[in-house]
């Protein structure tokens, strides 16, 4: 039930991109116990335009992630009555950010929160926003995300746990 929050979520993007005259090719966001993912791919399923929907792994368990959020996708999915199926293709969960636990920062995060602060003025954690930032800043960098894109960042929360780990930034 958690994935159609995100499924309607989808749909809201889709109208205030109408709105405002943009389209958002990509939408990166953190990937933990996947509703908020999958919720996302299956609202996005039922509109006409492709976008790459991009989970970064925080969970440091890939492979079950992965294999959770294709799971709920389809089920929401189907909850939905989506007039089609969920492709594997569909669900891009990438690795390389988590480190070896969920919770534990890598060199990365604090590195992505202090950019991210210092460039937007946004706040986020170093538990699971602060991971996939540093995801999203190496894809940009990598060009794996052209920079002809128009990227939407999903930010999830988590600026609360910043204050539990303010020795990082010392």
């Amino acid at each position: 039930m958690g994935g159609l929050g995100f499924a309607n979520w989808a749909y809201e993007v889709e109208q205030q991109e109408k709105e405002l005259g943009v389209f958002f090719d990509t939408i990166v966001l953190c990937t933990v116990t996947a509703s908020t993912h999958a919720g996302m791919i299956a609202g996005f399923a039922g509109q006409d335009r492709p976008r790459r929907v991009i989970g970064i792994d925080a969970s440091a368990t890939i492979e079950k992630t992965r294999a959770q959020v294709a799971r709920i996708a389809r089920h929401t999915a189907e909850l939905m009555d989506l007039d089609r199926k969920i492709r594997d293709d569909e669900t891009t969960v990438l690795q390389g950010w988590a480190g070896n636990h969920s919770g534990i920062p890598v060199e990365s995060t604090p590195e992505a929160i202090k950019l991210t602060g210092s460039l937007e003025s946004m706040i986020i954690g170093p538990v699971y926003e602060g991971k996939s930032m540093a995801g999203l800043i190496d894809l940009v960098r990598s060009k794996d995300i052209p920079s002809s894109s128009n990227v939407l960042y999903a930010h999830s929360g988590g600026q609360l746990a910043l204050n539990a780990y303010s020795g990082l930034f010392r």
